[in-house]
Formats: C-alpha cells, sequence, structure tokens
C-alpha cells in the first residue's frame, strides 16, 4: 500500500509515532429497516452529495500532505485523535475516509485506534461553538469507516448542547435543515424525541404550509400514527384541505393497518373544512374495503353530517347492522340533529329510546342530552315539555348546569312567558348555578319581544349595579308598584336575599354581576323605539366599556333613526360605519333603503342600491323586495326600466319576486297612453278573465325585453304566444316609450310592425291570434286613433324592405292589400315560415305623438 506522510504546519500537532492512544472500541453496524415506513422515509429524504476522500484530503492540505512508503495506520489514528482533540474533527474524518478508500481492513484498524474520548471532546467543543451541522455530518462520515457515532454523543452535556440548538433551529426557518439533520441522527438510533417537541415540529410545518416536510419528521418518532393525526388536524384547523388529503394518502403507505383514530381525526377535519361530503366518501371506502368502524368514528360521521337528517339517520341503522353499539355520545348526535331539522317529534321518539336504555343500566343520560332536547322543545316554543325534561333530569339526579337553564328560560321567553322565565331565572339562582350574559340576554330579549321596554332598561340598569339577586328582586317590587329600598333588605346570614316581609326570597353564597356585552345593548337598542337620542346614548355606552359595536348594533341604529323620520341621519349612520371600521352588510343596507322608501326619497334608495353592488355586496329578498314596492305608480320610462332591470336581477339571483304587484304598476302606467290622449277609459283588467292561471312573470319578461333597449332603424313588437292582454300590455309599453323618447327629441324613422305569430286559422293558437289581433286593430284604432294596415302573410323577410310596400304620402290600403294578395299567390316549391303581421305606419306615429293632450 502507499502510505500516508503528513508534514505538520505546526510543532504543536508533532507527536511521537510511536506512542499510541489504543481505545479499542466496537465495530458499529446496523441492518437497515425495510418496511413501509422507511421506505416513504428514504423517498421523502433529499439525497446527500457523496465525497471523494482521496481528493478532499489532498485538496483540503495541499501543502501538508504527500504519499511516501514508510507511513502506518497507528500513526494516522494517533495524529487524528490530536486533531480530535483540537477540535478538527472534519479533518479527522478526511483522513478515515482516505485510509477507507485505500483498503476496508486499514479503515477498521483505524477505527479501534482513534482515542474515542479526544473524539468526544472534540464534537463537543464544536457543540459548545454551535456547530451541529457540521457535528452531524461528521458523524455520518466516520460512521462509514466502523466508529459508532452514538458512543461519541451519549453523555449528558453532548446531548443538551444539541437539544439547545435543534430547538433554535425548529423555532426559525431553519426547520428543514434540522428534520434533514435529524434524519441522519436517526439512523444512529439516536433518540430523536429527545432533542425537540414533536408538536413543535408538526405545528411549524404546518405554519409554513409543507406537509411533505411534516411527514418526513413524523416517521422518525415512535407513536407515528399519533403525529399523522396532530399533522391532519393542524392542516385542517388552517382550512387546507388539499395538504390535508396528501397527509391522509401518505398515512395509507406508511401504516401497515388501518387506523381507526387516523379515519376519525379526517371526518372531523371534513367538518372543520365545511367538506362533509369527503367525509362520506371516506366512511364509504372503508365500507368498500371491509373494514368495520368503530363508534367514535361513527359518532363524527354523524356529527359532520348532522344538518342532514335523512344521512345521519342513515348511518345509525347501518351502525346497527354492524353491531356497533351506540353510546351516549350517538344519542347526543341524534337529537342535535333533530334540533337543527326542527323534527320535534322525532326528538321525542330518540329522547324516550334513550331513557328506556338508561333504565336498563346500558346508558346514562348526560346533562347535555337533556339541555339538547329542551332546546329542541324551547325552539318549537313547547315550554311545558322543556319543563317536564328538567323534572327527569332532577329525578335522576343530574344537576342542570348553565346551558339547561339557558334552554328553559329561553323556552318561556319564546313562548312570550315574560314572567316565567323570570321565575326560571330566579330558581337558578337559589339552586347555585352562576348565570352567564346569555341568561341576562334572554330574559332582556323576552322583554323586549314581549314589549316592556321599560321593565328591560330597568333589569339593565339593576343589574349594572348591583347582584342578580338584588335586581330581580327591585324588578319584582317596582313591577307590583312599590319602591325598591335597599336598606328595608333584612339578611339572614351571608347572601341572604328576603322581602321586606321577611319571607325569603332567594339564598345563595354568591353575588352574581352582569357583564354586558355587544348582544345585551342590541337587545336595548330595539327597545329604544324611535328614541334616537336613548340609542346614542346606549352606543356611547357600550363604546366606554370595549365593547365594539357590530353590523346588527349599526342596522339597529340606522332603523331607530328612520323611524322619526330623519332620512339623512340614517344615511349619515351608514357612512358613519365605514369611517368606524365597520364593513356594511345587506342588512344595514336594506335597512337604509327602507327608510328611504317609505320617506318617497326613491332616488336616494335607488342610489343605495346601486352602492352596495358596486361594494359587491349581494342583496337580499327584502332588499329586491323593498325596491319594487317602493313606488305606487311609475311617472317615467326611466322608472320602470329601473324597476325591470331590479326584477330581472332579482329573478337570477334565485328570489321570487311579487309579479302580480309589479304587473299592476307597469298596467297602469302602459293605460297612461289612452288616458293622456283622453280617448276611452278601457283597462287591460276588463280582459283579465282571460289569463286566469297563466304565470305573470312570462308578460313582465315580455315588456322588459322591449324595454330595456332602445330600438334603432326600426321598430317591430313580438306578440307570438301573447294573450289579449299581455299583448295589450306590451304594445301600450312600446308606444309610451316610444312617446317619451319622441318628447326627449328622438324621431320615429320607420314602421311600427307588430308580429302575431305564424298558426293557421283552423288552430287554437291561430284561433288566439285571431283574438289578438282584433283586440290590438280595435285598440290602436279606436282607442288612439292610428293608422292600422294588415300587413297579411308574408315570408319572413327583413322588415326593412316591408317598408318600401307602403307609401307614408298617400296610404292606400286597398292598394296594399292588391299587393299583399300578389305575394301571397306566388307559388314556390318550399314553402318558407309565414309570420301574420300588422303594420302601424310612421306618418300616423307622428300624428299621433304630435296631437296635444
Amino acid at each position: 500500500m502507499r502510505d500516508l506522510v503528513i508534514v505538520f504546519p505546526s510543532s504543536s500537532l508533532i507527536t511521537n509515532p510511536h506512542h499510541h492512544h489504543h481505545n479499542h472500541r466496537r465495530r458499529y453496524a446496523t441492518a437497515p429497516e425495510h418496511n413501509r415506513k422507511t421506505k416513504y422515509t428514504s423517498s421523502l429524504t433529499k439525497q446527500l452529495p457523496s465525497l471523494s476522500s482521496a481528493n478532499h484530503l489532498s485538496n483540503h492540505f495541499p501543502d501538508a500532505v504527500r504519499w511516501t512508503p514508510d507511513g502506518s495506520v497507528e500513526y494516522y489514528a494517533d495524529f487524528a485523535s490530536k486533531l480530535a482533540e483540537d477540535g478538527r474533527i472534519q479533518d479527522v474524518a478526511l483522513i478515515a475516509e482516505t485510509l477507507a478508500a485505500e483498503s476496508g481492513a486499514n479503515a477498521a484498524r483505524f477505527a479501534s485506534m482513534v482515542d474515542s474520548d479526544l473524539l468526544s471532546k472534540g464534537i463537543a467543543l464544536n457543540l459548545r461553538q454551535g456547530k451541529v451541522e457540521s457535528v452531524v455530518y461528521t458523524l455520518k462520515r466516520i460512521e462509514k469507516v466502523g466508529i459508532a457515532p452514538l458512543d461519541l454523543v451519549n453523555d449528558d452535556s453532548s446531548v443538551k448542547l444539541m437539544r439547545k440548538q435543534f430547538r433554535a433551529m425548529a423555532n426559525s426557518v431553519q426547520v428543514e435543515k434540522a428534520i434533514d439533520l435529524m434524519e441522519i441522527l436517526a439512523g444512529f438510533r439516536f433518540k430523536i424525541k429527545d432533542l425537540v417537541d414533536p408538536f413543535d415540529v408538526i405545528k411549524i410545518c404546518v405554519d409554513i404550509s409543507n406537509p411533505q416536510l411534516a411527514l418526513r419528521y413524523a416517521c422518525l418518532l415512535p407513536h407515528t400514527e399519533i403525529l399523522l393525526c396532530r399533522i391532519i388536524l393542524g392542516f385542517g384547523k388552517k382550512g387546507d384541505m388539499a395538504s390535508v388529503m396528501t397527509a391522509y394518502e401518505a398515512c395509507k403507505q406508511i401504516l401497515d393497518a388501518p387506523n381507526m383514530y387516523i379515519y376519525r381525526t379526517m371526518i372531523d377535519v371534513c367538518g372543520l373544512c365545511g367538506d362533509y361530503v369527503k367525509s362520506r366518501y371516506i366512511y364509504e371506502d372503508l365500507l368498500k374495503e371491509d373494514i368495520k368502524p368503530n363508534i367514535y368514528v361513527m359518532n363524527s360521521l354523524m356529527n359532520v353530517n348532522s344538518h342532514d337528517l335523512g344521512y345521519t339517520l342513515k348511518v345509525y341503522k347501518n351502525m346497527q347492522k354492524l353491531n356497533v353499539t351506540a353510546d351516549m355520545t350517538s344519542y347526543n348526535i341524534l337529537l342535535k340533529t333533530c334540533c337543527l331539522a326542527g323534527r320535534v317529534d322525532l326528538a321525542q321518539d330518540i329522547y324516550k329510546e334513550a331513557k328506556r336504555m338508561e333504565s336498563s343500566g346500558l346508558l346514562k343520560l348526560d346533562a347535555f342530552t337533556y339541555c339538547t332536547i329542551i332546546k329542541v322543545f324551547a325552539d318549537a316554543k313547547m315550554w311545558k315539555m322543556a319543563l317536564k325534561v328538567k323534572e327527569d333530569m332532577q329525578s335522576v339526579g343530574v344537576t342542570p348546569n348553565t346551558h339547561t337553564w339557558s334552554s328553559l328560560i329561553s323556552a318561556c321567553a319564546n313562548a312570550g312567558l315574560v314572567e316565567q322565565a323570570n321565575h326560571l331565572f330566579e330558581e337558578m339562582l337559589a339552586s347555585g348555578c352562576e348565570p352567564n350574559s346569555q341568561c341576562f340576554n334572554i330574559l332582556l330579549h323576552a322583554c323586549v319581544e314581549a314589549c316592556q321596554y321599560d321593565r328591560a332598561f330597568r333589569l339593565f340598569q339593576s343589574w349594572k349595579g348591583s347582584s342578580a339577586k338584588e335586581a330581580l328582586y327591585a324588578d319584582d317590587i317596582i313591577s307590583k308598584g312599590g319602591v325598591f329600598n335597599p336598606n328595608k333588605l333584612n339578611h339572614h346570614g351571608p347572601g341572604s336575599l328576603v322581602k321586606s316581609n321577611s319571607s325569603p326570597y332567594i339564598q345563595a353564597s354568591n353575588r352574581f354581576f352582569f357583564k354586558p356585552t355587544t348582544a345585551t345593548y342590541n337587545i336595548l337598542l330595539k327597545a329604544c323605539g324611535t328614541d334616537y337620542y336613548r340609542g346614542k346614548e346606549l352606543m356611547d355606552e357600550m363604546k366606554s366599556l370595549g365593547l365594539a359595536p357590530n353590523q346588527i348594533t349599526w342596522s339597529t341604529l340606522i332603523d331607530i333613526c328612520g323611524g322619526s323620520g330623519d332620512v339623512e341621519g340614517a344615511v349619515r349612520i351608514l357612512r358613519t360605519m365605514h369611517s368606524d371600521g365597520t364593513r356594511p352588510d345587506v342588512v344595514a343596507y336594506t335597512t337604509a333603503i327602507k327608510i328611504c322608501a317609505e320617506n318617497k326619497s326613491l332616488k336616494l334608495a335607488f342610489s343605495l342600491f346601486e352602492e352596495m353592488r358596486r361594494f359587491q355586496i349581494k342583496p337580499n329578498w327584502v332588499t329586491y323586495n323593498t325596491l319594487l314596492k317602493a313606488r305606487s305608480k311609475y311617472g317615467s320610462l326611466l322608472e320602470v326600466r329601473q324597476c325591470l332591470a331590479i326584477y330581472q336581477d332579482m329573478r337570477k339571483a334565485g328570489y321570487k319576486p311579487n309579479d302580480h304587484f309589479l304587473k299592476e304598476l307597469i298596467e297602469e302606467w302602459c293605460e297612461g297612453v289612452i288616458q293622456e290622449n283622453s280617448q276611452s277609459q278601457n283597462k287591460a283588467s276588463d280582459l283579465e278573465g282571460t289569463d286566469f292561471g297563466r304565470p305573470v312573470s312570462l308578460l313582465i319578461e315580455k315588456v322588459a325585453s322591449h324595454l330595456q333597449e332602445r330600438t334603432s332603424g326600426h321598430l317591430a313588437i313580438d306578440l307570438q304566444g301573447l294573450t289579449k292582454v299581455e299583448a295589450r300590455l306590451v304594445v301600450l309599453a312600446v308606444l309610451r316609450m316610444i312617446k317619451e323618447d319622441y318628447t326627449r327629441g328622438d324621431v320615429v324613422k320607420d314602421d311600427l310592425v307588430i308580429i302575431l305569430g305564424t298558426g293557421e286559422a283552423n288552430t287554437d293558437s291561430g284561433k288566439q291570434e285571431v283574438a289578438v289581433k282584433d283586440a290590438l286593430v280595435k285598440l290602436l284604432k279606436d282607442e288612439l286613433s292610428l293608422v292600422v294596415l294588415p300587413a297579411g302573410q308574408r315570408r319572413v323577410l327583413d322588415i326593412t324592405q316591408d317598408a318600401r310596400f307602403v307609401d307614408d304620402a298617400d296610404q292606400n290600403t286597398e292598394h296594399t292589400s292588391e299587393n299583399t294578395k300578389s305575394i301571397v299567390g306566388m307559388s314556390t316549391t318550399r314553402r318558407p315560415a309565414i309570420l301574420e303581421r300588422l303594420m302601424v305606419t310612421k306618418a300616423s306615429l307622428h300624428k299621433w305623438l304630435q296631437r296635444k293632450k
């Protein structure tokens, strides 16, 4: 072999070549684990660049290394030990790699002769200098020649130093580098979980949206499935469903067997992200693979799909087929589903079934069960049934909690029973249960709904300065016409409270002080009626308490201001919302629009509507309906077009407009053509009976199609398929549009063509066209004195060509009829589509427009 001779640049490195530190060390070799976990990890790990040892050595010591035939392994081992003592562990690795490249036997001898204590000291020195990355890569290099890395860093001081540096890396942008290094250490069987908190690393990976990195780290630790669940849940809370699915698919590769905990977590995350459909796919995949879900998976699936009563019941029945025993959580979820669906009858059946199982000793109903069924009855205003449930729970020793009492009070409040709600509140205090803000708000809401506004304010003022018990007592005295004097209260022990006749009122050991919320002030604002200044004082008070007004607060204040007829003030409050940092919603705008409409400020109402559209705030049904009903009549074509545009927009948004109301307004506007000419006052309503049962929206859409776009070049009205009433309204609408355009300077440039249809005279459609034709001729000739020419049956030609058959200067009906007959008599091998039409001449339209009213 060729020996390596190193010329030392410093005398401090000169040692006696015959003095060796023989520290015999065990050879370190482990067989790689061939399982799914390591295979997945290796596929994600980046390949590190390989090192050419000999080349690196010669490059590292260009002036200090030369090859001579008189070197020995003992000499190199001694020299490497001295290098390690000085902290030059990378040089040690370089020497080891060079020897290994020459001979495997020499490398083994070198590994057994290097002083492990000096090497450990060198590694500790590098760790103290913060060179953990250098240490890890050096350990990897010397491990190849048989030096066991784990023996060099197993002391407490080295582990503490590594832990400190890894935690610093994991809490910064270097988390990926930290995981790279931990993957190397994991190959040495180093305890990775001792370096950093695994959940902290997972959280950082979630924050930087790197699911692959999180998965690589999870595979390094025991109990991988727990970390995988944490990864899925972390991305789920973030709403990153793509990363969730990446982690879920990786779980199938990493884990050897299905894990119910992961399936349950996936279903819960689908609920967090609002993707309930995907939760069903996961469940179906389990069934297809003949995997029996456990009760926790089934409960999670029902909970995520609790908005769908049918599907939840289907899962429950399937649970029974799979012999999965329902627990109390299952029944609670079923009751919750019935509550959301408003199915009181089904909730009662489930409640009875749960009670039957409790009597058999199979279940134990908890407070949540009773609270849920009480809420079902409360929402249905079945307050007696709710109180019966309270008796049931107390009979079996279940103490009502704050949520239970809130639901009971709400049941009476929803039914308008203010006194009963107050009585339950007193009973709650007597039981020692501390009320929350929701309980107080429910009582206030009950007073407001019952129009007991003074009582609501009285309770609120009492609660602010005293205990809840004293406030209720004061309200009781005042409501009975008495005067409350706290000095007359007799105290029979700490916290006791009695009436002036010394009979016990409420005995409890605690004082409950009221903490108002934004919802509290929103309720009180509704009790202000039209008193804007009182409402403004409430808003100022809530701000002084650090409570921020929300959109409901502002909308209610707008309504209060508008109730007094102050339109400008209401709109000013709407503008103040913007400056205050609260973005107005559809309710705020609709409230302001409603105030403008009620006070006949229609121009302002429509401008607010356009403003909310500019801010991309979608109108709701109330917004559209308010605008459509804002007018009692139309004064101009612009107003008609404005409302027709809103009508069409409302239908496109999926809302059903009030067709009959709009039809009556349009009819009145159209009939104005006749009234302005002082002719017959016949109304379209006289013919209303002929259109019974037809959808009004078709007529309005037809009117809209003619009025929304201005005609140019020629005028044409398509009445195909319309009845007499509908045809009359459409024609009058177009004539009124022509008249209003004429007043603005638009001149009629062509005849008005009215297309009736293509039906034969002996068919139903043909008979309807004849009736429509007769009605229109009567309208145009008799009522409006217009010249109407029967255009006869003609081929479908361009309308501008039809005008050539008529001389505006000298209208001759007979001549026109002859021309018509000659055209009809033309023979042709193919009969094109023909149309029945009428023509109102341009000359008569001019005379009609110039006629004085």
